[in-house]
């Protein structure tokens, strides 16, 4: 019986988080610092953190810093509000010419975050009576937009072909327009979606296909490209903000229909401006952008995992209870590698989520390599996600 003493919000949510922590599932913020390189500091501690999307190690690039601090010094801190009621302003402006350049699409249309740019795209060129075919494994802002647009949404097995193929013969003869989501980089997972295969497929069936290459972008991003490429400034670039490239009327109409574009404030001189002095470094130093992926098959070779396919590495655990046991010890030996828990990931698989940076020295590599091995022998193999795959 509840306690009539206690509002029923608060009751509410003391259950639920009561529900959370007995499920090993409760979040929690911690303070944490980050320095240059892959330093952090957490509780008066120095760590080598291997929880950071900075794959290029660029958000402590004194070049980027200092683009940022030019723009700060000379437009102020804000935007002001939307692009489309204050103006358009040139650092935006440039940034999304340098983009759609880097992409080789017409055209490209910055958001506040990624999060939000897939929050708006597809409700702006889907709606009822169409269809949207969206990966299993798709990001949770995929699954947002999809749902928002009213349209039929249909969850096909991961990076399957034939069960995309069975669910268009299915559907799409229904269906005014179709959308396939997918990620070019599964963040989680650190595997790729087979797109040459995938594009070729949606283009048998009149479908167009968004990619998210928000893990993908300076790493792994070359081969096929999508009508709709979409991806982040937060993480590759190390500075905040998402994108699309597309063709100039798809910007132009995304720019007029995706309500979080429209009604949203625009993104700080300041972000733009790193994430501009960033892409130019990413395009100059390609010896920086194939670092993180060497990093990341050193490791997986050392700890007799699959060769990765891009910066992320998984290491599964399984139960939440056991992958949150497994960090807090790596944590005690210096290495920072966050638990990664259901709802985030399927139940069952919870998992440590290793991010490789350029940043890295191999010594840090190696020796975060030994710290597993050693936390974890005499319990089990090390396993991969593709051992634990729903």
């Amino acid at each position: 019986m509840s306690d009539p003493t206690v509002p029923s919000l608060e009751a509410f949510a003391q259950g639920k988080l009561a529900e959370l922590e007995a499920a090993s599932l409760r979040r929690r913020l911690r303070l944490t610092v980050r320095a240059a390189g892959a330093a952090a500091e957490r509780d008066g501690r120095s760590l080598v953190s291997f929880s950071c999307n900075d794959y290029l190690g660029l958000a402590n690039d004194p070049r980027v810093i200092a683009a940022a601090q030019d723009a700060l010094a000379r437009y102020g801190a804000g935007a002001g509000g939307s692009r489309l009621v204050t103006g358009n302003h040139p650092l935006l402006d440039a940034l999304e010419a340098r983009l759609a350049r880097h992409k080789g699409k017409e055209a490209a249309l910055v958001f506040g975050s990624g999060y939000l740019a897939n929050l708006g795209i597809t409700p702006a060129l889907v709606g009822p009576r169409d269809l949207v075919l969206a990966d299993a494994l798709s990001h949770s802002c995929l699954w947002a937009g999809a749902r928002v647009s009213g349209a039929e949404v249909v969850r096909f097995r991961h990076n399957d072909l034939a069960d995309l193929r069975r669910l268009l013969d299915r559907h799409r003869g229904r269906a005014k327009r179709a959308l396939i989501l997918t990620e070019r980089v599964f963040s989680m997972d650190g595997d790729r979606a087979p797109l040459p295969e995938l594009l070729a497929l949606a283009e048998e069936f009149d479908a167009w296909t968004l990619v998210d290459d928000a893990h993908g972008l300076g790493v792994v991003e070359a081969g096929a490209r999508a009508p709709l490429e979409m991806g982040t400034l937060s993480k590759s670039l190390g500075s905040y903000g998402g994108y699309v490239c597309a063709s100039r009327a798809v910007v132009d109409l995304l720019m007029s229909r995706a309500r979080s574009f429209v009604y949203t404030t625009g993104l700080p001189p300041a972000s733009a401006a790193a994430a501009l002095a960033a892409l130019e470094i990413l395009e100059a130093e390609p010896e920086r952008a194939a670092r993180p992926l060497a990093l990341a098959r050193r490791l997986t070779a050392r700890l007799g995992l699959p060769e990765a396919e891009s910066a992320v590495v998984p290491v599964l655990v399984g139960d939440a209870e056991g992958a949150l046991a497994l960090s807090g010890a790596l944590e005690e030996r210096g290495f920072l590698v966050v638990a990664i828990r259901p709802p985030t990931v399927p139940a069952g698989t919870a998992r440590l989520r290793i991010a490789l940076s350029a940043a890295h020295t191999e010594a840090q590599v190696d020796a975060l390599a030994e710290a597993v091995r050693e936390e974890l022998r005499g319990q089990r193999s090390v396993r991969s996600s593709r051992d634990l795959a729903p």
